[in-house]
């Protein structure tokens, strides 16, 4: 399918989670279709809904906290199925585990990953989705109730299932990564994956042995009771979405929880961290 469609190239520092509000703030213009870069983000918006005006209601534009900048054009045509599968090539975590989408050769390994990522987060791409993906991969997971929060295109979730969890919730505010995760969930054959819309408000009632929130520093801030509370005594809590300055600041408010810090992955200045409910 092919549309005339308007293209903004951003630069954002930095860039989560300045990306993450800047992406939400665009879909709620008229915004449509978005592919992260390893500044920031493409974003496209069909001419029905451009104006020349469109950016003035963006408030993180405004903001002095983010550093944005952006470039502009106006695409003719542009064939979404071609542009994607130009810009996503399969992602190796290990020897044993590759994300890849469908139109990839199958690889034969251990853990195959099929994402087709759609305006979703979580392709293996970025280093806090790489970083969570080896962590499920050396831990053990066999027989785990787990919570995957912010779950994006369920990438995690999913590889959690094929190392031994029994039964796992994925939940995203976003309606669209909700419909990603589910199609997902599909092309790799998953059954013990329930997907969920809403927050960390909607964690009153389960009980989980491991929660995976890749999320941002700001979030993971704000909902680190509200995972406590829905841990199981000795559960672990993996999180990442955060620079490696955050981890201090992440640590203290865990301890205020009885959570304990195990260990930390860093890749390009984004870290990944492990914790234990005491």
């Amino acid at each position: 399918m092919t549309s005339h469609y308007h293209e903004y190239v951003f630069s954002v520092t930095p860039v989560q989670p300045g990306t993450e509000i800047l992406i939400a703030e665009l879909g709620e213009v008229g915004f449509e279709s978005f592919m992260e870069t390893h500044n920031g983000v493409k974003a496209y918006v069909v001419d029905e809904f451009w104006s020349e005006d469109i950016l003035d209601a963006i408030e993180i534009l405004k903001s002095e906290e983010f550093e944005i900048s952006f470039e502009y054009s106006k695409i003719e045509q542009i064939n979404w199925n071609e542009e994607w599968e130009r810009n996503f090539e399969p992602i190796e975590v290990g020897e044993n585990c590759v994300v890849r989408a469908p139109f990839h050769k199958e690889r034969n390994l251990p853990y195959e990953l099929i994402i087709t990522p759609k305006m979703s987060f979580g392709t293996g791409h970025h280093e806090t989705t790489f970083m969570m993906l080896q962590y499920i991969l050396e831990d053990d997971f066999a027989e785990t109730t787990v919570l995957d929060m912010g779950c994006g295109t369920a990438v995690l979730a999913i590889l959690a299932e094929k190392r031994g969890a029994k039964n796992i919730d994925a939940v995203d505010i976003d309606e669209w990564c909700v419909e990603n995760s589910r199609e997902n969930i599909e092309h790799n054959n998953c059954s013990k994956i329930t997907v969920l819309q809403g927050d960390a408000s909607i964690l009153e009632t389960n009980k989980y042995d491991v929660i995976i929130a890749n999320i941002n520093r700001n979030i993971l801030l704000e909902d680190m009771e509200a995972y406590v509370k829905a841990m199981k005594p000795d559960a672990v809590l993996y999180i990442s979405g955060f620079y490696s300055e955050d981890l201090p600041i992440l640590k203290t408010h865990g301890a205020r929880f009885n959570l304990e810090f195990v260990n930390k992955k860093e890749k390009n200045n984004w870290n990944a961290a492990k914790f234990i409910k005491k």
